[in-house]
């Protein structure tokens, strides 16, 4: 007789219900909210902002169903994602560069499926919920950034060879010196040219003024591509850290054109930390403080991070800049603040360890270079006030130390803030520094509106298919078709159950992967129940169903296995919405052998292990 025993029926019964409450979270809708934070890391939402975000939106007669604080942000949750659009509209106009607003999905999940790690399956960006970032990578920047550091290098390098020159500068991105005499103008010509042919062309042109002994130097058109292509590359591999830090499933950082960047999160949890984090250009300078034999053109001023009104003057050589970071984590010094500690490469340490050797008792400056964006209302050509917003670099001294010993490749430094300041700083760092600023060019967080005809889409698609697959099943194999249905539908349960316990996003490709496991699902039970048929021409009913399951499972594995494989390989290779097929393919392989083979068996046990049969209709 055709029987399981009463533990492997509840093994069976085990599985099913965890699937079914891992699964049930996705019942519960998503309610569209916005999050708001402070702008400064070290200031958390309070009660006060709170109450300013209460007026704004009373004044502006909006309705919104609840405000609440939690977690050093503020959640503001709607009924409808125009009223979410409108207030994050009328939020941005009234408070501008001073709060964070990112748009969301709030689950409804009861708190008890949450406190078992139960949450819906996370939507990728083509179907609802995430952050798009278009970025632009500053090159006249980086190209700033290279003439310092040559403007220095030749400075150092005339001043060894006595080659002598009454100034030098940077200006509208060429480099500017003025020669003493005609020797020394003719050595700093030969210098240039010398150094100017690369094995594509040259790295410099330059603008000869004999009459004045002065030399205009400027980038190329190949140096330039090079720098560009340094840049953006940097700032890609730079981002791809950072979005690996912030957790995100299934990100896309690619680039876009020659000198832009495009970011997509699917499915974050915390928008407005990945709009801190992804949107941040820090970096870190290590400086030697200036003293009275530095010379004024070679030092400059800067205010300190936590006192603008205290000042002190730096020299203009970086010693060693954030780039040189290999790791940095947070820790607390004697007096309990917050600091951060640090590692540098070899090079770094090298220039690290030259730079304080001959410098016991001086001081050694931290400058924190952020970009920052600053917004303001402006009329347009419509006569309508927009926000319009201008990009600048900030320098503040975050830490000045008396250097009490040569330095080497691991230091610390404080004076950095809050310990939430100190952890950013630190992730900032660890995934490495920007080649150059950038800049927001597009910026918006993905609503459900953009995704609701592709998830309509979807689900007509699975729910016809998924139709058929049970009228044909119905119709064909009888009872063994309801049998098989009801497989099917516990298969579908379970995809949902383990992709909300993994965290994997649902894509569009992704739903493709599950109609093809419907099928695939179905395709098991097929194979089982010609195989029953093949052996019920030999053999009585029960010996026909159980060697039918028995040889047929060989196939079905075989043929489950091969196709696992494939989407392995695809979830290893490939990037965004071919992971996404990849994840739900490999999920509903697992699960299709499940539900086709254990749990079918079993409903037919129940059904005919028990009873003296003569005829079997399939």
């Amino acid at each position: 007789m055709n029987k399981f025993s009463i533990y492997q029926y509840l093994l069976i019964l085990t599985v099913l219900i965890l699937g079914a409450i891992y699964a049930l979270p996705n019942l519960y809708p998503t309610q569209p909210s916005i999050q708001v934070a402070y702008t400064d890391s070290g200031k958390s939402a309070d009660q006060m902002l709170l109450d300013d975000l209460e007026n704004i939106l009373d004044d502006s007669n909006t309705n919104y169903e609840e405000i609440f604080l939690r977690e050093n942000k503020i959640i503001i949750k709607f009924n409808d994602v125009d009223s979410q659009l409108s207030s994050k509209t009328i939020l941005q106009k009234a408070l501008l560069d001073k709060v964070i607003i990112a748009l969301f999905l709030e689950p409804s999940t009861p708190q008890w499926l949450r406190d078992i790690g139960a949450n819906p399956v996370k939507l990728g960006l083509d179907l609802s919920g995430g952050v798009h970032f278009l970025l632009e990578v500053d090159i006249d920047s980086a190209q700033q950034a290279r003439l310092e550091t040559l403007i220095d290098n030749y400075r150092k390098s005339f001043k060894e060879e006595r080659i002598r020159f009454d100034e030098s500068y940077i200006d509208d991105l060429k480099l500017y010196f003025k020669f003493s005499d005609n020797q020394s103008y003719n050595s700093g010509l030969k210098k240039f040219r010398d150094d100017s042919p690369v094995i594509n062309g040259v790295q410099y042109i330059i603008t000869e003024r004999p009459s004045s002994d002065v030399l205009l130097l400027e980038y190329s058109d190949i140096a330039l591509r090079e720098i560009r292509d340094y840049a953006v590359g940097q700032n890609l591999i730079t981002l791809r850290n950072r979005v690996n830090e912030l957790g995100v499933s299934e990100p896309i950082v690619q680039r876009q054109g020659s000198n832009r960047i495009v970011v997509q999160l699917p499915g974050v949890q915390d928008p407005t930390a990945a709009k801190k984090i992804i949107g941040k250009t820090a970096n870190l300078e290590f400086r030697m403080e200036a003293n009275t034999r530095t010379s004024p053109l070679r030092k400059e001023e800067f205010a300190f991070k936590e006192n603008e009104f205290q000042t002190a003057f730096l020299e203009k050589a970086v010693v060693v800049a954030g780039d040189r970071v290999t790791n940095a984590n947070t820790g607390f010094d004697e007096s309990g603040f917050a600091q951060v500690n640090i590692t540098l490469d070899m090079e770094g340490g090298r220039a690290m360890q030259k730079a304080t050797t001959g410098n016991i008792g001086r001081g050694l400056g931290v400058l924190f270079v952020e970009q920052k964006t600053k917004s303001e209302l402006v009329l347009n050509n419509l006569g309508e006030t927009v926000i319009e917003q201008t990009s600048y670099i900030e320098k503040k001294i975050i830490s000045l130390a008396t250097v009490q010993a040569v330095l080497g490749t691991s230091f610390r430094i404080t004076g950095v803030g809050s310990p939430a300041e100190a952890s950013e700083l630190a992730l900032l760092l660890r995934a490495g520094a920007l080649a150059a600023p950038m800049k927001f060019v597009e910026e918006r967080t993905v609503g459900p509106s953009l995704g609701k005809e592709n998830i309509e889409l979807g689900m007509t698609s699975i729910m016809i298919g998924f139709a058929l697959v049970v009228i044909f099943m119905i119709f064909y194999y009888r009872i063994f078709g309801i049998a098989a249905n009801i497989s099917l539908i516990l298969n579908l349960v379970l995809i949902t159950g383990i992709m909300s316990l993994l965290g994997a996003s649902l894509t569009l490709p992704g739903m493709a992967g599950i109609v093809l496991t419907v099928g695939m699902a179905v395709d098991a039970n097929v194979l089982i129940f010609s195989r029953i048929r093949e052996e019920l021409r030999e053999k009585e009913p029960q010996t026909a169903i159980r060697d039918g399951f028995l040889r047929a499972f060989i196939t079905i594995f075989d043929a489950n296995i091969t196709t696992l494989i494939t989407a392995l390989i695809l979830y290893v290779i490939g990037t965004g919405p071919v992971k996404g097929f990849a994840i739900t393919l490999s999920i509903g392989i697992v699960t299709s052998m499940f539900t086709a083979i254990v749990c079918t068996r079993a409903m037919v046990n129940l059904i005919y292990g028990n009873k003296n049969i003569k005829a079997l209709k399939i």
